[in-house]
């Protein structure tokens, strides 16, 4: 079943775009079997669970903590994350920039936008993160790779102000992209997208979506 979703989701993906299989709350029988297919990204959100996760999987595997990450769990993580989503302070910047350090690696992260209608969302407002990026204060983190944005629509069915967000966030990328040399990947990623947003942020600039309850069904909570 699990092969049959993820091989369904990946034929209405673009070429160029990324799929982040979001297993957070799922066992690692199903990911074994979505990796046994050829998935090789999987998203988690709880350092405690990755952490088991990352033990008994193959270590190939691409993990991304595409959760609220709180700094004193970041030292668990360092040696082995692919990517972090969600940096959406400067402290957890330079957190992650420490333990990257003794670990002797440059973890690659994408900095959080706060553009949803929501106050329950974290991250930077748009104007926030343009004054940070503007200050030149991220290039004292030698250890973290800033590699792009990432966002989260407000939760809501009115698919214009999904839309309008991410075309908020694509523009915001663009502005930065445009004026600063800080996006260092091979490519610039813009992360934004999930199971019941994803074709609208195809259409605005996201190249990585983040897929869970459509892969894995509904979350089995712990």
């Amino acid at each position: 079943m699990v092969v049959e979703k993820i091989n369904s989701i990946r034929q209405t993906l673009p070429k160029g775009v990324q799929l982040v299989a979001v297993s957070k709350y799922h066992p690692a029988i199903m990911i074994q079997e979505a990796y046994d297919n050829g998935q090789r990204i999987f998203g988690e959100s709880h350092v405690q669970e990755l952490v088991q996760k990352y033990e008994a999987l193959p270590k190939d595997i691409e993990w991304h903590f595409i959760g609220h990450l709180q700094t004193n769990k970041v030292k668990y993580i360092a040696p082995f994350i692919s990517l972090i989503h969600a940096v959406d302070s400067e402290h957890l910047l330079k957190e992650i920039d420490k333990q990257a350090k003794k670990n002797g690696r440059v973890i690659p992260v994408l900095m959080q936008v706060h553009i949803a209608k929501e106050e329950t969302k974290f991250g930077f407002l748009p104007e926030e993160l343009l004054a940070f990026i503007a200050s030149g204060t991220w290039q004292l983190y030698e250890n973290v790779s800033i590699e792009g944005l990432m966002c989260m629509a407000t939760n809501t069915d009115d698919e214009a102000q999904i839309a309008s967000e991410f075309e908020q966030a694509r523009l915001l990328f663009e502005t930065i992209s445009s004026q600063y040399s800080v996006f260092k990947g091979k490519r610039s990623i813009c992360s934004w997208g999930m199971s019941h947003d994803y074709s609208i942020a195809v259409r605005h600039g996201s190249n990585m979506v983040r897929i869970g309850s459509l892969i894995f069904g509904e979350r089995v909570y712990q």
